[in-house]
């Protein structure tokens, strides 16, 4: 096991665990309110492991190994300190792999690193979730000030706060050109009743780079963690090592 190490972003002390290996480094964003000891990124740790591969997994402050506050956190914030965590941790190409919110934080990252990207992955990628995820009336009550605590559909509470969902409004992404143009594969569940899979669609088509392929899972709901799913997971990372013929 990879021992956990950390640095600091401001005064927020960042978790991680860095992998040494051959480029590309992999580099998996968690979902929100997730952390990087998740089936899909231990899958993708060992996947790493048995290659040789360099990854770098981490937790946003104020999840997991991090420390802080999660009602402090920010997708403005969180996006900080992964391009922070890349740029002191790794070196060389990347394949920056992004599930669920870490999948819109994998756009940002992609936008704002294009010279370090040899690939994107993101599963069940969640870009704009602020925008089309929240009804109307949940969305005047974010823009007033006030924090949303709804029970989550995976157990406990989902916060929401107003700080989040501003910083999302602030990120948005899918009504114009995403000028990314590495090799870019979404995976997404046909059955996903959190991101639409029309989310996906439009994601795909709002990306610039010619080399964008979707991936629907039959039947996949918006965790993608069964065992023929991480598997689906690991044969697409595979694919993009593949030297090109």
């Amino acid at each position: 096991m990879i021992a956990i190490q950390r640095f600091d972003v401001g005064n927020r002390p960042i978790g991680y665990r860095l992998r040494p290996g051959a480029s590309p480094t992999l580099v998996f964003l968690p979902g929100y309110a997730s952390d990087m000891e998740g089936a899909k990124a231990l899958a993708l740790d060992a996947f790493a492991e048995r290659r040789g591969l360099a990854m770098l997994r981490f937790d946003y402050s104020g999840t997991g190994s991090s420390g802080g506050k999660f009602e402090d956190g920010t997708l403005a914030i969180w996006l900080e300190e992964a391009l922070a965590a890349i740029d002191r941790l790794t070196q060389g190409p990347l394949i920056v792999i992004g599930s669920s919110m870490g999948g819109w934080i994998a756009l940002h990252v992609a936008l704002n690193r294009a010279n370090r990207l040899a690939a994107l992955v993101g599963i069940a990628a969640a870009p704009d979730f602020t925008d089309w995820g929240f009804a109307e009336h949940l969305r005047q009550r974010l823009s007033s000030g006030e924090t949303l605590r709804r029970a989550s559909p995976y157990g406990g509470e989902q916060v929401t706060t107003a700080e989040f969902w501003s910083s999302g409004q602030q990120l948005l992404l899918l009504d114009q050109e995403i000028a990314i143009d590495c090799p870019i594969r979404l995976l997404h569940g046909e059955k996903d009743a959190d991101v639409p899979l029309d989310i996906a669609l439009r994601t795909m088509r709002a990306l610039r780079s010619a080399d964008v392929q979707l991936k629907v899972l039959k039947g996949g709901g918006h965790r993608l963690s069964e065992p023929h799913e991480i598997d689906a997971i690991l044969r697409t990372v595979a694919g993009l090592l593949e030297p090109a013929p």
